[in-house]
């Protein structure tokens, strides 16, 4: 039916799809075997590798849940990675031999999640277009709040004068190791007393990641004297400063902390990059916009991207058939 061949990602070929990764048009280190692999014990590993005659031509990180297939749902983004030189003609014969594959092994839907043009080396949408022929349903839209460094930033008076206020306060920035003092101090305390909810990272999961992905993983605090009262975590990949994890003391007041970070992290320590990803303001699977939190951002000189998550049957390679003339 098609050139191409899928099979299911094993432990003997993790330097493959590291090498594959590394080099792909599409990826970051978020893709990395070990990045994937940190909460194995909470996702039953599904990834595809698909070949042309046995050369490495993409890679799904995926994982299985019921008779479902997701890519990845423990990464923040995980659609199909591939190569610089593949072409769209390919992409569609390649999106439509993992469905078939997938509908072989008894799997009926696909939930596929997207990679924001913003985390690709080169363009690659061809497979939103894939999706498109494959008649994919839309089922979530999450907004980010990005800057683009390479344009002059909108930056509100609200926040500069945040940031003038930072300096009377005499407040003191500092890139970090660890991360003890923000999770315990800050982190935590928020996201229980405000969302009932706990960091999707544990301490421990983050000094491992940081461990393996030194040069990606930075933790950022700012401390009154001694006393630390805002951070925030950011995953940077080649084009992008993301923040993982933003958070503040609000017990003590408007010190203008988070603005003399941003102020850092935008106009110094990250200028360098392509944009920079506040991340997203949404709840309830993007049916919800916090507005406060949204404006906050924005105040920055953030505008808006669309992240997209579909799902499709798996029964619909067969739509893929037809679409080359």
């Amino acid at each position: 039916m098609t050139k191409y061949t899928v099979r299911k990602y094993q432990k003997s070929d993790y330097k493959t799809w590291n090498a594959f990764v590394a080099q792909a048009r599409n990826a970051t280190f978020l893709f990395h075997r070990d990045f994937m692999e940190y909460h194995a014990d909470r996702f039953e590993d599904f990834s595809l590798l698909i070949f042309e005659n046995q050369k490495i031509k993409a890679v799904l990180p995926a994982n299985k849940a019921g008779n479902s297939i997701h890519s990845h749902q423990g990464l923040t983004y995980g659609g199909l990675v591939y190569e610089g030189s593949t072409k769209l003609a390919s992409i569609i014969e390649i999106f439509k031999a993992i469905l078939f594959f997938l509908k072989e092994n008894e799997f009926e839907k696909l939930y596929f999640k997207a990679i924001p043009f913003i985390y690709h080396l080169q363009p690659a949408d061809e497979i939103l277009y894939s999706l498109f022929l494959a008649d994919a349903k839309l089922v979530r839209r999450d907004s980010l709040s990005v800057i683009d460094l390479s344009q002059e930033k909108n930056i509100s008076k609200i926040r500069k004068r945040g940031f003038q206020k930072a300096i009377s306060n005499q407040l003191v920035l500092k890139e970090e190791n660890d991360f003890e003092s923000f999770w315990n101090e800050i982190l935590i305390p928020n996201l229980a007393d405000k969302h009932q909810a706990k960091p999707v990272h544990s301490i421990a999961e983050m000094n491992q990641l940081k461990a393996l992905f030194p040069n990606n993983i930075h933790q950022f605090n700012v401390y009154s004297d001694t006393k630390i009262v805002a951070g925030a975590t950011i995953f940077e990949t080649e084009t992008v400063a993301h923040c993982q994890y933003i958070s503040k003391n609000e017990k003590q007041g408007n010190l203008g902390s988070l603005d003399y970070l941003f102020q850092y992290l935008i106009q110094e320590r990250f200028a360098g990059k392509k944009f920079f990803d506040f991340g997203i303001s949404n709840e309830n699977q993007g049916k919800n916009l916090n507005e406060g939190l949204s404006y906050w951002k924005e105040s920055f000189g953030a505008g808006t991207i669309i992240h997209d998550f579909y799902e499709v049957e798996t029964a619909n390679y067969s739509k893929l058939e037809t679409v080359l003339i």
